[in-house]
């Protein structure tokens, strides 16, 4: 008789993002924005940005590469290798095959999987399906390896502070510390156009910013709900928010983050029955006919339901934007990322056992809400301690970054834009700032064949 293996799910993370930065106080001040707009409006401190130097490409081999090193993983140990990625740079070869550039000189090519696209939704997919490879019969007893990263970059105007940068691998595989829970996770998928890159000679986007926020917030209650009825049907438990130690949401901006822990408020509000909502609603009772569908921009609903939920904010969710607010939306990694974030930003004692809710969204559109239980062995040689630890350098990056000015990271926009699918080309820009480990492109040939190397690794091995 077929069994699961037990306990799939995260074995280890690894993160990269861009050694530069734009600070957003001063991006405010450049374009001429009233002061507070991208920080307290949007919630930003600081963006990462790339260079002609990175490409898709460079900062997939950078954190494959960092992972098998970091974790002392041998390449013959990867089974199934699953890319997701919104930064399109052939419409026919796949990144996952400029990936097995790291493992055909180990003579290993017998791995499964390939890219998927949908807007910030990739990632996501990408973990799915290697949780199901190793969950099916195909399973040959390998780790999976899950990778998402994008490049985000907007034409210049009201959504250039929302970009940003990153990859993240995850390790898949069984008695991982952190689980994903079977049989709850609720989908919405529909037909919109609220983002969208029709133009394939250009990285920017086409966004309906309002359309955007609507289909966001909209399919976040779509999936909370079902969510809800999932765990409900599997465990008659009843749930709602204080069912999470911590929610992790994709983060378009970290403003609708706090927005959106907030329509679970109001969600756990309507869903109710009115004899009770004033003892578990305290002064909310003037939103008794609130409908969902018809709040997702009433300011008088969102200001009174993010001060109800301020202190389920600060405890669940503030935690996972710290690269967030460094960094920026990375895209298809926003949402690991998040998970990143909360994993350096509590004690380890205080991540055992908990229940943490996870948000995906990628526009046009395709979302999910799951979750993840994480282990309660938190032991010094325990698997959760391990995967923490690999984190440790994080910060340490973060803070070794280096700023830029407004013009220069302008200018380097354009240099991207100018030269987007240019071939025969040669990169200008810089590689001093760069990471140890961090690949970067070395030129482009005639016939558009990209050619990479990468930042000599640091004397500690640690990349």
């Amino acid at each position: 008789m077929c069994s699961w293996p037990n306990d799939v799910g995260i074995l280890a993370i690894e993160v990269t993002f861009p050694s530069q930065y734009v600070n957003q106080s001063e991006l405010e001040q450049y374009d001429g924005a009233s002061t507070g707009k991208y920080t307290i409006g949007l919630g930003q401190n600081n963006m990462g940005f790339c260079s002609d130097r990175e490409d898709i490409n460079s900062i997939y081999l950078t954190v494959v590469q960092k992972l098998m090193e970091n974790h002392n993983i041998k390449p013959a140990e990867i089974g199934r290798l699953e890319v997701g990625t919104e930064t399109i740079i052939d419409k026919s070869k796949s990144v996952k095959t400029v990936l097995m550039q790291l493992f055909e000189p180990h003579g290993v090519t017998d791995i499964e999987g390939i890219d998927t696209t949908n807007a910030c939704y990739g990632g996501t997919a990408a973990l799915f399906n290697s949780v199901s490879w190793v969950e099916s019969s195909a399973w040959n007893g390998r780790y999976a390896l899950a990778v998402c990263g994008d490049i985000a970059i907007y034409a210049k105007g009201s959504a250039r502070p929302t970009g940003g940068a990153g990859a993240i691998a995850m390790l898949i595989g069984p008695n991982a510390p952190l689980v994903l829970d079977r049989g709850t996770r609720a989908t919405y998928v529909k037909h919109a156009y609220d983002f969208y890159k029709p133009d394939l000679t250009s990285e920017y986007p086409v966004v309906d910013g309002k359309l955007s926020i609507q289909c966001y917030l909209g399919a976040l209650d779509k999936c909370y709900q079902l969510y809800c009825k999932n765990v409900n049907k599997k465990s008659n438990i009843q749930v709602d928010l204080n069912y999470f130690d911590a929610v992790v949401f994709h983060t378009p901006f970290c403003k609708l983050v706090q927005k959106s822990l907030a329509r679970l408020a109001l969600n756990d509000y309507v869903q109710t029955p009115s004899g009770q909502r004033q003892e578990k609603f305290p002064g909310l009772e003037k939103f008794e006919n609130v409908k969902l569908e018809e709040s997702y921009f009433d300011r008088d609903v969102e200001k009174a339901f993010m001060a109800f939920s301020k202190e389920a904010f600060t405890k669940q969710t503030s935690p996972s934007l710290l690269i967030a607010r460094q960094v920026g939306n990375m895209y298809t990694p926003s949402l690991y990322s998040g998970l990143v974030s909360l994993l350096i930003s509590k004690d380890i004692s205080k991540l055992a056992g908990n229940k943490i809710g996870l948000f995906s969204y990628g526009s046009g559109l395709a979302s999910t809400l799951f979750s993840i239980t994480v282990t309660k062995n938190y032991s010094g040689d325990s698997a959760l301690h391990r995967l923490v630890s690999g984190l440790s350098n994080v910060k340490t990056l973060l803070a070794q970054r280096v700023k830029v000015e407004p013009s220069k990271f302008e200018a380097t926009l354009e240099l991207r834009q100018k030269n987007s699918h240019a071939a025969p080309y040669e990169p200008t820009g810089s590689v001093e700032s760069f990471f140890p480990g961090t690949y970067y492109l070395t030129k482009i040939d005639e016939a558009h064949r990209r050619f990479y190397d990468r930042i000599p690794v640091a004397q500690n091995g640690h990349v």
